[in-house]
């Protein structure tokens, strides 16, 4: 795919898809999830192809930590199927799910502050020289590769020996992103990555979603930022109340149209009508429908 990255950090349209028709590394039919009485989802049709980020929007408690959940293994799915690579399968346990390439990146990041950024970048995962029973950290290996690894995701820091919790939150995310690739995600999911930045830092992370979409992943990015999807996204999902209200790919939805889906814009009518029978209030001046803020 033939995505720029521009030099400020924002990514610009990515453009139709040039293989649309590519087979899903991840797909969910008609999944559903049960807690006891409660239904957290319903009829969920979803997949993720290579190449492609694929952006799962909704508000609070639409569902989307659910489905993040089940597709990273940590709960399994009561109701469809959920496929890697065409196969059913049910995940029992997060390393399931990284056996078969598929990679989460929460808000929490996983990392530990105090350390320098070649020790994140392997935490758990530490290389090791020498004959057992004296087996020491290969450090200067660790170091290279993670020099390397970070270089070739468009990601330059002047010091690998900076604690990672000096880094601005963009740069973190990156970090986590460049190391889920290096240890073969073929789908990478990430929680909120721009939930608790800025503009600028937010512009830094849209930067390495594409980069890893350049590499060939399948990206399943979560947010309720619908200005942030469509700087990226390739295709659309919409989730209210554990359904899914928008399901599209980019050339069938404008940033206005994901944005009064987001916004709720079905609801918002429906209490347009309700408030005209409130006798004081004048919805002659409120909004026909949601629409994108003006920039």
């Amino acid at each position: 795919m033939a995505t720029n990255v521009t030099k400020d950090g924002a990514a610009p349209d990515p453009g139709p898809d040039p293989a649309p028709d590519e087979d899903p590394v991840v797909q969910l039919r008609g999944v559903g999830k049960l807690y006891g009485n409660i239904r957290a989802l319903e009829g969920i049709d979803l997949a993720v192809r290579p190449g492609r980020v694929t952006c799962v929007l909704g508000d609070n408690g639409a569902g989307k930590s659910t489905l993040i959940k089940i597709i990273s293994g940590l709960h399994q799915h009561d109701e469809g199927e959920y496929l890697v690579d065409g196969k059913p399968v049910r995940l029992n346990t997060p390393r399931d799910a990284l056996n078969l390439g598929i990679a989460t990146v929460y808000q929490d990041l996983a990392t530990v502050p105090l350390m320098p950024v070649w020790r994140n970048f392997f935490l758990g995962s530490e290389l090791t020289r020498g004959p057992w029973p004296v087996r020491r950290l290969d450090i200067q290996r660790m170091k290279r590769i993670t020099g390397e690894e970070l270089s070739a995701m468009g990601i330059h820091l002047d010091n690998l020996e900076q604690p990672i919790g000096t880094l601005s939150g963009g740069q973190r995310q990156s970090v986590a992103i460049a190391r889920a690739v290096h240890f073969g995600a073929r789908v990478l999911i990430l929680d909120e990555p721009t939930a608790a930045l800025g503009v600028k830092q937010s512009g830094v992370v849209l930067k390495y979603i594409a980069a890893a979409r350049e590499r060939g992943l399948g990206v399943i990015f979560i947010t309720h930022n619908p200005h942030h999807a469509y700087m990226v996204g390739d295709h659309f999902a919409v989730l209210r109340l554990g359904a899914l209200e928008l399901n599209a790919a980019r050339e069938d939805v404008s940033l206005e149209e994901l944005t009064n889906h987001m916004a709720g814009g079905t609801e918002l009518a429906a209490l347009k009508h309700e408030l005209a029978q409130v006798r004081g209030v004048d919805v002659d001046e409120l909004p026909e429908e949601v629409t994108a803020p003006s920039s």
